[in-house]
């Protein structure tokens, strides 16, 4: 994880820490699940500290797309993606998810 924005969100994401990840977006941000539209709050409040990655092993060269196994309290383990957009400040103004 060589995007240092990516990294952090990536590590609350692990960690389940939910105001370290809010503080790497910025107002009004989105986010796509499965190409739908999902309450970035809602997720951020169901998934931390019940979902992670168990293994990343693919990283885009602009460290923006990561692509691994997770693991899903509720949903079980199945491969994922994670595609970063960045704003010019450096924090998160979209995210989309979804099954690899």
């Amino acid at each position: 994880l060589n995007q240092p924005t990516v990294r952090a969100a990536i590590e609350a994401l692990q960690r389940g820490e939910q105001a370290a990840e809010a503080a790497l977006f910025a107002t009004g941000a989105s986010l796509y699940d499965d190409g739908s539209p999902r309450d970035l709050s809602g997720f951020s409040r169901d998934a931390l500290g019940h979902e992670r990655f168990t293994t990343i092993d693919q990283v885009s060269a602009d460290g923006l797309d990561v692509r691994g196994d997770f693991q899903s309290d509720q949903w079980g383990s199945f491969r994922t993606y994670f595609r970063f957009t960045l704003g010019a400040d450096g924090r998160i103004q979209r995210l989309d998810i979804g099954q690899a």
